[in-house]
């Protein structure tokens, strides 16, 4: 299961209830995405938490696919930015901390330091494939990356 299948929506009741409506907990299950990103939707929330929704999706739905926001594109942005949280030291505390001050979302610490060991372990993966076909910068950039992965 993927790290964005266990990234739910911080307050979902409130949210819910602003709303007037149900949707799933997981911020990136179709229905939800569906949900709070219709404008008239949007326009029932207050403004604290409109601003959190507004920001995810200007910094994770902003691609240009015909199919956006079930394009996948979303979630490897996501990704990317717990990634780099990591980079600059967080830990999986840390982590959920600050994905629900910037978004209103939360995880569970375990299902992060999950994802980011198994993260850890893919790069060391790549590193010992890219030294044995002989693509020494990239095994290079895989020790980099998982060096800085694991702090």
């Amino acid at each position: 299961m993927a790290i964005t299948d266990k990234i739910y929506v911080k307050n979902h009741r409130q949210i819910a209830s602003q709303l007037e409506t149900n949707f799933p907990k997981s911020a990136f299950s179709g229905a939800t995405l569906d949900m709070l990103f219709r404008g008239e939707n949007l326009a029932k929330l207050d403004d604290a938490t409109q601003d959190r929704v507004l920001d995810f999706a200007t910094d994770f739905l902003d691609c240009n696919c015909e199919s956006n926001p079930h394009c996948g594109h979303p979630e490897r942005k996501f990704i990317r930015y717990l990634l780099d949280l990591r980079a600059q030291g967080l830990g999986p505390d840390a982590i959920v901390d600050v994905m629900g001050d910037d978004y209103l979302l939360y995880a569970y610490p375990g299902d992060v330091l999950s994802f980011l060991d198994d993260s850890v372990r893919s790069l060391e993966a790549i590193e010992e494939l890219a030294d044995v076909d002989g693509h020494p910068e990239s095994a290079e950039q895989a020790r980099t990356l998982r060096h800085d992965l694991s702090g």
